[in-house]
């Protein structure tokens, strides 16, 4: 009798075993004539060689498939078990799916314009994304970089924004420099854990294969590739957001996201989104979406307060 042993990596062990084992269980009833044993994140196999071959296939086949969708159901390994073909099994509307969230969901741009997003990062190095809050402008973004990282068409991501005081003094907050930081990039944080379990996104950024910076850091680097998101853009200074733009390496991606009417720089500081918009209107290769009310995924009255907002201000 032979044995194999087969390590699960960046899998949490009850979303892959099931709850109660019953994934595991799932395999176990359809080889009874095999010993598979789980232990921390091993699972070891004893039996002929020919049947630790197919069971090693369906194991790595369910590995896959949960990597590309974030989750692992008692009846997709019963569809592996079924398959002489062991290849992702995959959903109906699969080719809309961004991504499949820690807890399964899936992550679909649903708009209009937050399609064109997508498309427009298909086809551009460099895109910027527009408009008010709760657009989805973020989010869709978000979806697209830890896309990227799975499909490995990318070594990292990269997501940072400006650290400016949005009518509150930054110098004033308790803590130390990383505690003053973090709210600023709370919004980040929640989005990646919406659509990466607590391992995965810890593991990530221990190694940095996923980094959440302010945009300060971004400063003397050389950006290969990664692909790399800059939120609130509004917030940045003219010399800040070339800075930033002028960072692209090699096999990177782009996307700037912006709200024009949520300016919290200083009075008299000009807007670095405003005059870039200006600057390369006419560059090609560029995406430029615009997002507006009829995009707003949050509460209804959020479309009825920014419509009052722009019609009170004449835009």
């Amino acid at each position: 009798m032979l044995e194999k042993i087969i390590t699960l990596e960046n899998i949490p062990l009850v979303d892959f075993l099931g709850i109660e084992n019953i994934n595991i269980n799932e395999i176990i009833s359809a080889f009874p004539e095999v010993k598979i044993v789980s232990r921390g994140n091993e699972i070891s196999i004893h039996g002929s060689a020919p049947q630790i071959i197919k069971i090693n296939e369906i194991l790595n086949s369910l590995m896959f498939h949960y990597h590309k969708f974030g989750k692992l159901t008692s009846d997709n390994v019963r569809s592996y078990l079924s398959t002489d073909h062991h290849l992702p099994v995959e959903d109906d509307d699969a080719k809309d799916i961004l991504v499949y969230g820690s807890r399964g969901a899936k992550i679909i741009a649903k708009t209009f314009n937050q399609k064109e997003l997508v498309k427009a990062v298909a086809k551009n190095d460099l895109v910027f994304a527009l408009g008010p809050a709760g657009t989805g402008k973020t989010y869709i973004s978000v979806a697209l970089v830890v896309r990227a990282l799975k499909n490995k068409d990318v070594k990292k991501i990269i997501i940072t924004r400006p650290a400016v005081e949005a009518g509150e003094s930054l110098g004033f907050l308790p803590g130390n420099l990383k505690d003053k930081i973090d709210p600023y990039l709370r919004p980040i944080v929640d989005a990646l854990s919406d659509m990466l379990t607590p391992e995965k996104l810890k593991d990530y950024q221990e190694n940095n294969t996923i980094e959440i910076a302010p945009l300060a850091y971004m400063r003397g680097r050389t950006l290969n590739n990664a692909f790399v998101l800059l939120d609130e853009a509004q917030n940045t200074t003219p010399m800040q957001i070339k800075m930033f733009l002028t960072r692209m390496g090699p096999n990177s991606k782009v996307i700037v996201t912006g709200d024009k009417s949520q300016i919290d720089l200083p009075l008299r500081h000009k807007s670095g989104l405003i005059e870039v918009l200006e600057v390369l209107k006419d560059t090609k290769n560029i995406g430029f979406v615009y997002l507006d009310e009829q995009d707003v995924m949050r509460h209804r009255l959020v479309k009825s307060i920014i419509k009052a907002y722009t019609k009170y201000h004449g835009a």
